[in-house]
C-alpha cells in the first residue's frame, strides 16, 4: 500500500476545504431563496466564502546558501512532475526571497523585483500592488529545458561599488568572498533581484499551497518583512542545516534570531539536515552509517537548544530521484518519507483545525440569528391561531374590543420605534466617534508624521524616539477604541432588554467583542521593532539609517494590515449588533399588522373565520418546514467539517 504523503494529504485538505465552502454556499443561496437572509448574515457568510476560496497553506524554507532548499522543495513537492521546478545545482541557485504560488488569473511567469528598489518608499507588499515595478518573464510549462533556462535568472548577481552595496544594505565587509572581491577590483558582488514571483500551474499550487524559499543570512536580516510579517505568517517553517557543512556560525544565528523567536499562525517548526548521502560510505556497515548519521543530527540538536527528534536527517537529491525513478529502497534510505509524515502530522490537522473552528463560529452565528427569527415567527402565528380559535361562537362586539386592544398594542409599539430610532442616532454618532479613532486616516496620519520626523533624524536616539512615539499613538488609538466598543455594547444590551421586557421580543445578548487580538499583533510588532534595533541596528552609517527607514515601512505596512482587518471585523461587529434588533422589529411590526388586518377582516366579515385560521396554519407549516430544511443544512455543514476521513488517516500515520 502506497504510504500517505503530504502531497497525499494536502490534497484531500482540498477537496474538503471545496466541500465545506459548497455547503457554506448553499446555507447563504437557501436563506436568500427563503428570504430569511439579512444585512449581517449575508456579510458574514460572503467574508466566509471569500477566505474558502482564497485559502493558502504557506509554507517556508529558510536555511544559508547552499543548503539544499529548492532540491527539498522539488522532492516533497514537485517529483510527480517528472522535472526540477526549481533550479538546484552546485553554488548559490536562488539569490532572492522567492515565493511560488498560482492566480489562475495571471498567465505562468516569473516575475521578479529589481535589487534598485531597495532605496525606494514601500515594502514588498506595497510593491506587489505595483506590477510595473517588476520584470516580468513568462514560462513556457510545455518545455522543460526552456522553463528552467527562464528559471535561473533566480541566480542573476551584480558587480556593484561599495557605496552602491552601502545604499542597498547588502555589504558585508566580513565575508571572506567580498573581501577578496574589494581587494582585487573595488566592485562586489551582489542579488540582481530583491524578491521573485513564481506563478506556476502546478497541482498543489492550484489547491492553494504557497511555498516561501529564503536565501541566506544576509537576504533574512535586510528584509525586515521576511521576519515581521512572511516567517510568522507561515503554517510550517523548515529550517534546513547540511551534513557536510555542520552547524555554522550563521545557521545558529538565523535560528535564533529569526526562526526560534517566530510567533504566529506557525505551528511546525522543523530542522531538516540534509546532504546526508554525503555520509554513505561503501567501506562502512548501514549500523556504523546509521550512527554517524544519528550523532550528527543529535549534535545539530544541541546547538540549536532543541530535543534530538525534532532533527530529521535527509537527502533531498536522493529522495527526488527515487521519486522520479519509483524506487522505494533509495527513498527509504533518503529518510525523506519521515520528515513528510511530521509534516503531515503537524502542518495538515492543525490547518484544517482552524479553519474548521473559523467556518463553525460564523455558521452557528447565522444559524443561531434564523432559528430565533423562524422561532419568532413560529410563535406569533401560532398565537394568531390561538386568538382566532378563541373568537368561534364570540360576538361582534367581542370581536370590536380586540381591534381595539391590537391596534392599542400597535400604537404602543409605535411609541418604542420612536424611542429606538433616537437611541440608534446616538448608536451612529458613538459608531462615527470609533471609525475616527480606528480608522485607516488616523493611521495614515501617524505614519507620515512618524516617516517626517526619520527623515529629519540621522541619529540613533531619534529614529527610535519616532517609531515609539508612532507605537505609542495607535496603542492610545486601540485602548481609546475599545472604551467606546464597551459603551456601544452596554447601550445596545439595555435597548434589548427594554424591548423584550415591554413587547415580548425575543431575548438577544448582543455579540461581545474585543481589540485584543489587534492590540496583541501591535504589540509583538513594537516588541519586534525593540528587538532589531537593540541587536541588528546600530544606527550609525546611512545605509544602516537606510535599513532602519526600511524596517519601518514594513512595520507600518504591517500596522495598516492589522488596523485594516479590525476595522472589517469592528463593521462587521457592529452590523452585528444593530442588524437582529432591526430585523426581531421589523418581524414584529409586520406580526401586529397582519394580526390587526386579521381581526378587521373577521370583524367586517369579508371572510369566514375557519379560512382564516386555515391560512394561519398552513403559513405555520411552511415555517415548520423551513426549520427543518435549516437542521439539515446544519447537519450537512457539521458532516463536512467532521471530516471523518482524515480523522482516520491521521489514526493510521499516528
Amino acid at each position: 500500500m502506497k504510504p500517505t504523503t503530504l502531497a497525499d494529504e494536502f490534497e484531500h485538505y482540498s477537496t474538503w476545504r471545496d466541500t465545506v465552502y459548497a455547503r457554506v454556499e448553499a446555507l447563504r443561496d437557501w436563506l436568500n431563496m427563503q428570504e430569511l437572509s439579512d444585512a449581517e448574515s449575508e456579510l458574514r457568510l460572503n467574508q466566509l466564502l471569500a477566505r474558502l476560496r482564497e485559502d493558502t497553506l504557506n509554507v517556508a524554507f529558510v536555511a544559508e546558501f547552499s543548503r539544499g532548499k529548492s532540491e527539498l522543495i522539488n522532492a516533497i513537492f514537485f517529483s510527480d512532475y517528472r522535472q526540477r521546478v526549481l533550479p538546484s545545482s552546485a553554488g548559490r541557485t536562488t539569490m532572492c526571497p522567492t515565493e511560488l504560488y498560482f492566480t489562475p488569473s495571471l498567465r505562468p511567469s516569473l516575475r521578479l523585483l529589481p535589487i534598485d528598489t531597495k532605496i525606494r518608499d514601500g515594502s514588498i507588499a506595497d510593491f506587489k500592488r505595483d506590477p510595473d515595478a517588476w520584470k516580468e518573464f513568462p514560462l513556457n510549462i510545455d518545455s522543460a529545458e526552456e522553463m528552467s533556462a527562464t528559471l535561473m535568472r533566480l541566480a542573476d548577481t551584480l558587480d556593484v561599488d561599495v557605496a552602491t552595496a552601502e545604499a542597498y544594505g547588502l555589504i558585508n565587509r566580513e565575508d571572506e568572498e567580498t573581501a577578496r572581491n574589494l581587494a582585487r577590483n573595488g566592485s562586489v558582488s551582489i542579488p540582481r533581484w530583491r524578491h521573485a514571483l513564481i506563478n506556476f500551474p502546478h497541482p498543489l499550487l492550484k489547491q492553494g499551497l504557497v511555498i516561501l524559499d529564503t536565501p541566506g543570512l544576509n537576504a533574512i536580516g535586510t528584509e525586515p518583512e521576511l521576519t515581521i510579517s512572511m516567517l510568522p505568517n507561515a503554517h510550517a517553517v523548515l529550517f534546513l542545516l547540511s551534513a557536510d557543512t555542520g552547524v555554522t556560525k550563521s545557521d545558529i544565528e538565523i535560528w535564533r534570531q529569526y526562526i526560534a523567536p517566530v510567533q504566529g499562525s506557525s505551528r511546525a517548526r522543523l530542522v531538516v539536515l540534509n546532504k546526508i548521502d554525503g555520509l554513505w560510505d561503501d567501506l562502512k556497515s548501514q549500523a556504523e552509517i546509521d550512527a554517524e548519521i544519528a550523532k550528527q543530527a543529535a549534535t545539530s540538536a544541541a546547538l540549536l537548544d532543541l530535543p534530538p527528534g525534532q532533527v530529521y536527517p535527509v537527502s533531498a537529491q536522493k529522495a527526488l530521484v527515487a521519486k522520479v525513478r519509483n524506487d522505494p529502497a533509495l527513498l527509504a534510505r533518503s529518510r525523506l518519507p519521515e520528515l513528510e509524515t511530521a509534516l503531515t502530522q503537524e502542518l495538515i490537522p492543525c490547518k484544517q483545525a482552524l479553519v474548521s473552528e473559523s467556518t463553525q463560529t460564523v455558521v452557528e452565528n447565522v444559524m443561531v440569528r434564523t432559528t430565533e427569527l423562524l422561532e419568532t415567527r413560529l410563535a406569533t402565528l401560532q398565537d394568531q391561531v390561538d386568538e382566532l380559535q378563541a373568537l368561534r361562537g364570540k360576538n361582534r362586539d367581542v370581536i370590536q374590543n380586540m381591534m381595539i386592544k391590537t391596534n392599542a398594542d400597535k400604537q404602543q409599539f409605535d411609541l418604542a420605534l420612536q424611542h429606538f430610532n433616537a437611541l440608534r442616532s446616538v448608536f451612529a454618532t458613538q459608531v462615527e466617534t470609533l471609525r475616527q479613532k480606528l480608522g485607516m486616516g488616523a493611521l495614515r496620519k501617524e505614519v507620515r508624521h512618524t516617516r517626517k520626523a526619520m527623515e529629519g533624524s540621522h541619529f540613533s536616539i531619534g529614529l527610535r524616539e519616532a517609531m515609539g512615539h508612532f507605537f505609542q499613538q495607535i496603542s492610545n488609538n486601540l485602548d481609546e477604541s475599545t472604551v467606546i466598543i464597551r459603551e456601544i455594547r452596554s447601550m445596545m444590551t439595555a435597548m434589548y432588554q427594554k424591548f423584550s421586557d415591554e413587547h415580548g421580543l425575543a431575548a438577544v445578548n448582543p455579540p461581545d467583542y474585543s481589540l485584543k487580538k489587534y492590540r496583541k499583533e501591535i504589540a509583538r510588532l513594537e516588541r519586534n521593532f525593540e528587538e532589531r534595533f537593540n541587536t541588528v541596528f546600530k544606527m550609525v552609517t546611512l545605509n544602516q539609517h537606510q535599513l532602519t527607514a526600511r524596517f519601518f515601512e514594513t512595520l507600518a505596512s504591517e500596522a495598516v494590515r492589522v488596523f485594516d482587518l479590525a476595522n472589517s471585523e469592528t463593521e462587521a461587529w457592529l452590523k452585528a449588533l444593530i442588524t437582529p434588533m432591526e430585523t426581531q422589529i421589523r418581524e414584529h411590526k409586520t406580526q401586529l399588522k397582519r394580526r390587526l388586518e386579521n381581526v378587521r377582516r373577521i370583524h367586517s366579515a369579508t371572510e369566514t373565520l375557519d379560512e382564516r385560521i386555515a391560512e394561519l396554519e398552513a403559513e405555520t407549516e411552511m415555517v415548520g418546514g423551513q426549520m427543518d430544511n435549516l437542521a439539515l443544512i446544519n447537519m450537512q455543514i457539521g458532516d463536512a467539517l467532521s471530516d471523518e476521513a482524515a480523522t482516520a488517516r491521521m489514526a493510521k500515520i499516528a
